[in-house]
């Protein structure tokens, strides 16, 4: 179609390929370029003009907000953007991604999606054996806390089936466990599912922010002799902040022996099984009910990709259904086991598994293996160089995961006793470190105190996948901080 021919639509679609290209939004990213362009939330809605006319806007103008979207979003994808568990996409994803979008339809049944319930079937498969099943189940959702809560909700059913009909009425209080470094989806689930915050217990956790299994197994007895009833244990691979792999095999043996329900969050840390020399992180995870992982955060999928597993085939589709008959009806004229929508607790569903096929299936499984190799290694050479520049000091002795958390210590407070006080000051460092980085726009790295662990503001530095992170990156990392940091 000439460009003169196309509809005012089309027009605009190919004005955002080209944007995405001229910027260079998914690969290719000029370092020169800030990570972001920051304002003030007062002044970036002056700028944007967010108004909505009853006469709709002109085409021009539409391009004119696309332009402004992309002058004043964080550029994910820029190899110094370090703030969260996710970074940039490659152009493979986003082709699945967009080709899935543009076909718009919904996850709920084979009618309406044919190939992308076969997809996700294939790709569940796929997983349940990457992860040491022979057989099991799972499903696509929007995110890690949901799954997190898909785990939960499996584990209440199986330890209480009367209660999906009857309801949880003069039944002991039910409690999960998890340890204090866990992801606070746990409680909200906790919440959301009736039991209350107050019924998760809080495991205590080594120097490195793994669970204690002595300290699971003292939690497990103390709730039984107050008249709770544990039902859900929660093991983390990949902890938000410090990257730390609970040990799976010892939590295991505990939750055999206990007849409770083991559930593995490895939204971020999950992405070590792709490599042969970190998927000793996982050891034990085979023996897990049910896993989490997200795609999307460490090996650079599209927002949103994220996975639940369980290895009981059969259990989500008997906990969460609710036999609508206007869409699950059993007298189809096709096999209806494909139509996956009633084992889900939403209704209408994105497509994700085609985008995280189509990305398994450019890539390939050893491509995928040596970026997850690259990210590993570039912590480890930030780690290293840390250990010997004047005014870094690691968190821990060494990183388990890609996150290498450090306090910087301006010239300032060198060379001073570390009272009480003096922590105190130091914790002030991180926050104007990001003030600067971001309002500099020179990168984007996170921070946050462990008050259980007595450790003040700290900078946690994570590297993903994609774009691949570099030597020459993590030095520019510690260079920046230190510039930025000197007058602090």
């Amino acid at each position: 179609m000439e460009a003169e021919e196309q509809t005012p639509s089309c027009k605009l679609l190919q004005e955002v390929l080209n944007l995405v290209e001229k910027e260079r939004l998914v690969t290719g990213v000029d370092r020169s370029k800030e990570v972001v362009e920051f304002k003030h939330p007062e002044e970036l809605q002056s700028l944007l003009k967010l108004d909505i006319s009853s006469e709709g806007r002109s085409e021009e103008d539409m391009i004119q907000i696309f332009k402004e979207v992309v002058k004043y979003s964080v550029r994910t994808g820029h190899p110094y953007f370090y703030n969260q568990l996710y970074a940039g996409i490659d152009e493979v994803g986003l082709a699945g991604s967009w080709l899935s979008a543009a076909l718009n339809t919904n996850q709920y049944t084979f009618e309406v999606a044919p190939v992308f319930s076969l997809v996700e079937h294939h790709v569940i498969s796929s997983l349940a054996s990457l992860f040491g099943w022979q057989d099991g189940d799972g499903i696509f959702s929007p995110g890690g806390s949901m799954n997190n809560m898909y785990g939960m909700q499996l584990a209440r059913f199986r330890h209480f089936k009367d209660g999906k009909m009857e309801g949880m009425f003069g039944k002991s209080p039910m409690v999960a466990i998890t340890s204090d470094q866990s992801h606070y989806s746990i409680k909200k689930a906790a919440n959301w599912m009736g039991l209350g915050m107050h019924n998760v217990l809080i495991v205590a956790t080594d120097k490195f922010g793994r669970m204690i299994p002595k300290a699971l197994r003292q939690s497990i007895k103390a709730a039984r002799e107050n008249g709770r009833e544990p039902f859900f244990v929660n093991a983390t691979a990949g902890t938000t902040v410090l990257g730390a792999f609970d040990p799976l095999n010892e939590i295991a043996d505990v939750c055999e022996k206990e007849k409770l329900w083991l559930h593995v969050d490895a939204c971020w840390g999950g992405t070590a099984i792709l490599s042969t020399k970190h998927k000793h992180n996982l050891d034990g995870i085979a023996r897990a009910d049910s896993i989490a992982w997200n795609p999307h955060k460490m090996l650079g999928v599209p927002l949103q990709c994220s996975v639940f597993l369980v290895k009981h085939k059969g259990l989500l589709h008997s906990c969460n259904s609710a036999s609508a008959i206007y869409l699950f009806q059993q007298d189809k004229f096709y096999d209806t086991s494909f139509d996956t929508g009633d084992k889900s607790f939403q209704c209408g569903r994105k497509v994700d598994a085609f985008k995280f096929y189509i990305f398994l299936t450019k890539h390939g499984w050893r491509q995928l293996e040596g970026r997850v190799d690259d990210a590993f290694s570039a912590s480890s050479y930030l780690h290293n160089k840390l250990k010997g520049r004047e005014g870094f000091r690691p968190v821990l002795e060494e990183p388990q995961c890609t996150n290498v958390c450090f306090w910087y210590i301006p010239p300032s407070l060198r060379g001073q006793e570390e009272t009480l006080d003096w922590w105190e000051e130091v914790s002030k460092v991180a926050p104007q470190l990001k003030e600067r980085m971001v309002t500099s726009g020179k990168m984007m790295i996170g921070y946050q105190p462990i008050p259980c662990k007595g450790h003040s503001n700290f900078i946690r530095m994570v590297n993903c996948c994609f774009p691949t992170p570099t030597e020459e990156d993590m030095d520019h990392v510690i260079d920046t901080i230190d510039q930025l940091g000197q007058d602090l």
